[in-house]
Protein backbone atom coordinates (compact mmCIF):
# COMPACT_ATOMS: atom_id res chain seq x y z
CA UNK A 1 0.00 0.00 0.00
CA UNK A 2 1.29 3.34 -1.03
CA UNK A 3 1.82 5.63 2.27
CA UNK A 4 -0.22 8.92 2.94
CA UNK A 5 1.21 11.96 2.63
CA UNK A 6 0.59 15.09 4.20
CA UNK A 7 0.19 16.79 1.02
CA UNK A 8 -2.80 14.35 0.78
CA UNK A 9 -3.78 15.56 3.77
CA UNK A 10 -3.72 19.17 2.99
CA UNK A 11 -5.44 18.66 -0.13
CA UNK A 12 -8.43 16.54 1.11
CA UNK A 13 -9.03 19.81 4.34
CA UNK A 14 -8.85 22.00 1.53
CA UNK A 15 -11.39 20.16 -0.91
CA UNK A 16 -14.36 19.70 2.26
CA UNK A 17 -13.74 23.39 2.96
CA UNK A 18 -14.27 24.37 -0.58
CA UNK A 19 -16.25 21.95 -1.80
CA UNK A 20 -14.85 22.77 -5.41
CA UNK A 21 -11.63 20.80 -6.92
CA UNK A 22 -10.68 24.27 -8.88
CA UNK A 23 -10.99 25.97 -5.61
CA UNK A 24 -9.17 23.85 -3.57
CA UNK A 25 -6.24 23.64 -6.21
CA UNK A 26 -6.12 27.54 -5.81
CA UNK A 27 -5.65 27.47 -2.08
CA UNK A 28 -3.13 25.14 -2.37
CA UNK A 29 -1.26 26.51 -4.95
CA UNK A 30 -1.64 23.84 -7.58
CA UNK A 31 -2.97 23.16 -11.07
CA UNK A 32 -6.44 21.14 -10.90
CA UNK A 33 -5.35 18.10 -12.35
CA UNK A 34 -2.77 17.83 -9.65
CA UNK A 35 -4.74 17.97 -6.91
CA UNK A 36 -7.28 15.45 -8.43
CA UNK A 37 -4.34 13.18 -8.99
CA UNK A 38 -3.08 13.41 -4.90
CA UNK A 39 -7.15 12.71 -3.70
CA UNK A 40 -7.47 9.88 -6.26
CA UNK A 41 -4.24 8.53 -5.00
CA UNK A 42 -5.41 8.76 -1.09
CA UNK A 43 -8.81 7.01 -2.41
CA UNK A 44 -6.60 4.60 -3.96
CA UNK A 45 -4.00 3.70 -0.86
CA UNK A 46 -6.94 3.99 1.50
CA UNK A 47 -9.69 1.55 -0.95
CA UNK A 48 -12.23 3.69 0.05
CA UNK A 49 -14.26 6.29 -2.28
CA UNK A 50 -13.64 9.82 0.07
CA UNK A 51 -15.32 12.28 -2.45
CA UNK A 52 -18.74 12.70 -4.29
CA UNK A 53 -17.76 14.33 -7.70
CA UNK A 54 -20.41 15.91 -9.74
CA UNK A 55 -20.44 18.92 -12.24
CA UNK A 56 -21.15 21.88 -9.79
CA UNK A 57 -18.39 20.39 -7.40
CA UNK A 58 -17.32 17.90 -4.64
CA UNK A 59 -18.78 16.81 -1.49
CA UNK A 60 -16.97 14.18 0.74
CA UNK A 61 -18.46 11.00 1.57
CA UNK A 62 -18.88 9.99 5.29
CA UNK A 63 -15.90 7.61 5.27
CA UNK A 64 -14.10 11.16 3.44
CA UNK A 65 -15.22 13.08 6.39
CA UNK A 66 -14.41 11.43 9.11
CA UNK A 67 -10.55 10.86 6.47
CA UNK A 68 -10.75 14.66 6.45
CA UNK A 69 -10.97 14.85 10.70
CA UNK A 70 -8.11 12.55 11.52
CA UNK A 71 -6.23 14.31 8.61
CA UNK A 72 -6.58 17.93 10.25
CA UNK A 73 -5.50 16.28 13.60
CA UNK A 74 -2.47 14.68 12.03
CA UNK A 75 -1.39 18.38 10.30
CA UNK A 76 -2.05 20.06 14.03
CA UNK A 77 0.79 17.44 15.64
CA UNK A 78 2.99 17.78 12.57
CA UNK A 79 2.66 21.87 13.08
CA UNK A 80 2.98 21.49 16.61
CA UNK A 81 6.20 19.73 16.10
CA UNK A 82 7.86 22.54 14.16
CA UNK A 83 6.84 25.22 16.42
CA UNK A 84 7.66 23.20 19.47
CA UNK A 85 11.13 23.46 18.19
CA UNK A 86 11.02 26.97 16.74
CA UNK A 87 9.58 28.31 19.95
CA UNK A 88 12.02 26.56 21.96
CA UNK A 89 15.17 28.29 19.61
CA UNK A 90 13.47 31.67 19.46
CA UNK A 91 10.50 31.69 21.85
CA UNK A 92 6.90 33.30 20.60
CA UNK A 93 7.52 32.83 16.94
CA UNK A 94 5.19 32.13 13.43
CA UNK A 95 1.68 32.20 12.43
CA UNK A 96 -1.17 32.22 14.87
CA UNK A 97 -5.10 32.70 13.12
CA UNK A 98 -6.68 34.03 16.04
CA UNK A 99 -10.68 34.12 16.15
CA UNK A 100 -12.42 36.52 18.07
CA UNK A 101 -16.29 37.67 18.76
CA UNK A 102 -17.16 41.29 17.37
CA UNK A 103 -18.51 42.60 20.63
CA UNK A 104 -14.99 41.47 22.58
CA UNK A 105 -11.98 41.89 19.43
CA UNK A 106 -12.18 45.35 18.52
CA UNK A 107 -11.70 46.75 21.75
CA UNK A 108 -9.30 44.61 23.47
CA UNK A 109 -6.97 42.85 20.47
CA UNK A 110 -5.57 46.26 19.01
CA UNK A 111 -4.17 46.77 22.20
CA UNK A 112 -2.63 43.20 22.54
CA UNK A 113 -1.37 42.88 19.25
CA UNK A 114 0.38 45.98 19.50
CA UNK A 115 2.27 44.85 22.42
CA UNK A 116 2.96 41.21 21.60
CA UNK A 117 4.63 43.09 18.54
CA UNK A 118 6.80 45.14 20.62
CA UNK A 119 6.92 42.05 22.81
CA UNK A 120 7.71 39.31 19.67
CA UNK A 121 8.51 40.73 17.11
CA UNK A 122 8.94 37.38 15.02
CA UNK A 123 5.06 36.51 15.65
CA UNK A 124 2.47 36.96 13.00
CA UNK A 125 -1.06 37.03 14.22
CA UNK A 126 -3.89 36.87 12.09
CA UNK A 127 -7.04 37.98 13.37
CA UNK A 128 -10.44 37.33 12.03
CA UNK A 129 -13.80 38.32 13.39
CA UNK A 130 -16.73 36.01 13.53
CA UNK A 131 -20.06 35.05 15.09
CA UNK A 132 -19.62 34.23 18.57
CA UNK A 133 -22.10 30.57 17.76
CA UNK A 134 -19.49 29.83 14.85
CA UNK A 135 -16.19 30.80 16.74
CA UNK A 136 -16.02 27.08 18.46
CA UNK A 137 -17.13 25.02 15.26
CA UNK A 138 -15.00 27.25 13.08
CA UNK A 139 -12.48 26.30 15.84
CA UNK A 140 -12.63 22.35 15.33
CA UNK A 141 -12.50 22.67 11.62
CA UNK A 142 -8.94 24.45 11.83
CA UNK A 143 -10.38 27.69 10.83
CA UNK A 144 -8.87 28.84 13.68
CA UNK A 145 -5.41 28.42 15.84
CA UNK A 146 -6.98 30.22 18.95
CA UNK A 147 -9.99 32.00 20.24
CA UNK A 148 -10.77 34.90 22.08
CA UNK A 149 -14.35 34.36 23.37
CA UNK A 150 -17.32 34.43 25.99
CA UNK A 151 -17.34 31.35 28.21
CA UNK A 152 -18.44 28.75 28.45
CA UNK A 153 -16.59 27.54 25.57
CA UNK A 154 -17.12 23.44 25.93
CA UNK A 155 -15.69 20.52 24.11
CA UNK A 156 -13.77 17.36 25.43
CA UNK A 157 -10.66 18.23 23.12
CA UNK A 158 -10.58 21.83 23.64
CA UNK A 159 -8.23 23.71 26.47
CA UNK A 160 -9.73 26.85 28.24
CA UNK A 161 -7.45 29.77 29.75
CA UNK A 162 -9.68 31.96 31.50
CA UNK A 163 -8.76 35.54 30.80
CA UNK A 164 -11.21 37.97 33.16
CA UNK A 165 -14.20 38.79 34.09
CA UNK A 166 -16.24 41.67 32.24
CA UNK A 167 -18.40 43.76 33.94
CA UNK A 168 -21.25 44.72 32.30
CA UNK A 169 -23.57 48.23 32.49
CA UNK A 170 -26.79 49.14 32.05
CA UNK A 171 -27.26 51.93 29.09
CA UNK A 172 -30.34 54.02 29.24
CA UNK A 173 -31.05 57.14 26.40
CA UNK A 174 -29.91 60.63 28.21
CA UNK A 175 -33.25 61.82 28.80
CA UNK A 176 -34.52 58.16 30.45
CA UNK A 177 -36.03 58.64 34.30
CA UNK A 178 -32.78 56.29 35.45
CA UNK A 179 -30.26 58.54 33.67
CA UNK A 180 -29.85 61.35 36.28
CA UNK A 181 -30.45 58.62 39.15
CA UNK A 182 -27.36 58.34 41.55
CA UNK A 183 -28.18 54.75 41.95
CA UNK A 184 -29.90 52.12 39.88
CA UNK A 185 -30.57 48.48 41.38
CA UNK A 186 -31.91 45.65 39.71
CA UNK A 187 -35.61 46.25 41.21
CA UNK A 188 -35.87 49.31 38.94
CA UNK A 189 -35.58 47.23 36.08
CA UNK A 190 -38.66 45.32 36.79
CA UNK A 191 -41.05 45.89 33.66
CA UNK A 192 -38.55 47.49 31.55
CA UNK A 193 -37.99 47.05 27.90
CA UNK A 194 -34.34 45.57 27.03
CA UNK A 195 -33.03 45.57 23.44
CA UNK A 196 -29.88 43.14 22.78
CA UNK A 197 -28.30 41.48 20.24
CA UNK A 198 -29.72 38.99 17.99
CA UNK A 199 -29.13 35.00 19.16
CA UNK A 200 -26.40 34.37 17.30
CA UNK A 201 -25.06 36.42 20.11
CA UNK A 202 -24.12 33.88 23.31
CA UNK A 203 -24.36 37.45 24.94
CA UNK A 204 -28.00 37.12 24.28
CA UNK A 205 -28.57 34.40 26.39
CA UNK A 206 -27.00 36.28 29.21
CA UNK A 207 -29.28 39.08 28.27
CA UNK A 208 -32.26 36.74 28.33
CA UNK A 209 -31.40 34.92 31.67
CA UNK A 210 -30.96 38.84 33.32
CA UNK A 211 -34.57 39.71 32.24
CA UNK A 212 -35.91 36.95 33.79
CA UNK A 213 -33.90 37.25 36.94
CA UNK A 214 -34.80 40.94 37.02
CA UNK A 215 -38.48 41.10 35.93
CA UNK A 216 -37.68 42.60 32.45
CA UNK A 217 -38.98 42.34 29.06
CA UNK A 218 -36.63 41.09 26.41
CA UNK A 219 -37.68 42.64 23.04
CA UNK A 220 -37.36 40.35 19.84
CA UNK A 221 -38.86 42.97 17.63
CA UNK A 222 -35.17 45.35 17.85
CA UNK A 223 -32.69 42.91 17.99
CA UNK A 224 -29.46 44.67 17.42
CA UNK A 225 -27.21 43.00 14.91
CA UNK A 226 -23.97 44.98 16.47
CA UNK A 227 -23.48 46.84 20.28
CA UNK A 228 -23.56 50.39 17.99
CA UNK A 229 -27.33 49.21 16.80
CA UNK A 230 -28.02 48.31 20.41
CA UNK A 231 -26.84 51.95 22.04
CA UNK A 232 -27.93 54.05 19.01
CA UNK A 233 -31.60 52.11 20.09
CA UNK A 234 -31.37 52.75 23.81
CA UNK A 235 -30.39 56.00 22.56
CA UNK A 236 -33.87 56.87 20.77
CA UNK A 237 -35.47 55.80 24.29
CA UNK A 238 -36.84 52.75 22.35
CA UNK A 239 -35.40 50.88 25.66
CA UNK A 240 -33.05 49.68 27.98
CA UNK A 241 -29.59 47.91 27.04
CA UNK A 242 -26.56 46.09 28.11
CA UNK A 243 -23.28 46.98 27.03
CA UNK A 244 -19.57 44.76 27.70
CA UNK A 245 -17.13 47.22 30.18
CA UNK A 246 -14.84 46.90 27.20
CA UNK A 247 -17.32 48.32 24.62
CA UNK A 248 -18.32 51.06 27.68
CA UNK A 249 -14.90 52.42 28.00
CA UNK A 250 -14.05 52.32 23.86
CA UNK A 251 -17.50 53.94 23.19
CA UNK A 252 -19.85 56.00 24.97
CA UNK A 253 -18.35 59.41 25.49
CA UNK A 254 -19.09 61.65 28.09
CA UNK A 255 -22.51 63.67 26.45
CA UNK A 256 -23.19 60.28 24.25
CA UNK A 257 -26.85 59.82 23.47
CA UNK A 258 -26.54 57.23 26.53
CA UNK A 259 -25.50 56.98 29.82
CA UNK A 260 -23.64 53.56 31.01
CA UNK A 261 -24.39 52.69 34.72
CA UNK A 262 -23.61 49.86 36.89
CA UNK A 263 -25.73 47.97 39.14
CA UNK A 264 -26.45 47.95 42.70
CA UNK A 265 -25.88 45.47 44.65
CA UNK A 266 -25.72 42.35 41.39
CA UNK A 267 -22.22 42.22 40.19
CA UNK A 268 -23.14 41.43 36.75
CA UNK A 269 -20.35 40.57 34.56
CA UNK A 270 -19.30 37.84 31.42
CA UNK A 271 -16.15 35.96 31.53
CA UNK A 272 -13.59 35.70 28.82
CA UNK A 273 -10.92 33.40 27.62
CA UNK A 274 -8.35 32.23 25.65
CA UNK A 275 -9.99 28.63 23.76
CA UNK A 276 -7.57 25.99 21.59
CA UNK A 277 -7.72 22.51 19.97
CA UNK A 278 -5.09 20.06 22.76
CA UNK A 279 -4.64 18.32 19.36
CA UNK A 280 -2.71 21.48 17.84
CA UNK A 281 0.53 21.15 19.86
CA UNK A 282 0.96 25.12 21.08
CA UNK A 283 -0.18 25.54 24.61
CA UNK A 284 2.65 27.07 25.92
CA UNK A 285 2.35 30.11 22.93
CA UNK A 286 -1.27 30.19 23.56
CA UNK A 287 -0.21 30.71 27.25
CA UNK A 288 1.72 33.44 26.43
CA UNK A 289 -0.56 34.64 24.36
CA UNK A 290 -3.22 34.89 27.44
CA UNK A 291 -1.18 35.84 29.92
CA UNK A 292 -0.49 39.51 27.64
CA UNK A 293 -4.36 39.70 27.08
CA UNK A 294 -4.76 39.63 30.82
CA UNK A 295 -2.49 41.44 31.39
CA UNK A 296 -3.43 44.45 28.67
CA UNK A 297 -6.36 44.16 30.24
CA UNK A 298 -6.02 44.56 33.37
CA UNK A 299 -3.84 47.73 32.83
CA UNK A 300 -6.16 49.28 30.28
CA UNK A 301 -9.18 48.68 31.64
CA UNK A 302 -9.34 48.93 35.32
CA UNK A 303 -13.32 47.52 35.33
CA UNK A 304 -12.15 44.03 34.66
CA UNK A 305 -11.53 41.38 37.05
CA UNK A 306 -8.79 39.33 35.95
CA UNK A 307 -8.84 35.69 36.17
CA UNK A 308 -6.45 32.49 35.64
Amino acid sequence: MQPITLRQCEYLIALEETRHFRRAAERCGVSQPSLSAQIQGMEAALGAQLVERSRTGASLTPIGRETAARARRILDEVQGLIDLTASARNGLVGTIRLGASPTLGPYLLPHVVAKLHRLHPDLSLYVRESAPRDLAHELARGVHDVILAQLPVSGAELAVERLFREPLYLIVARDHALAEREETTPSDLEGLRVITLSPQYQFHDQIRDLCKDFGATLLRDYEGTSLDAVRQMVGMNMGVGFVPALYAKSEIAPGSEVVAKTLSGRGVTRSIGLVWRKSAGRADAYRKIAATARDVAAKKFKAVIPEG
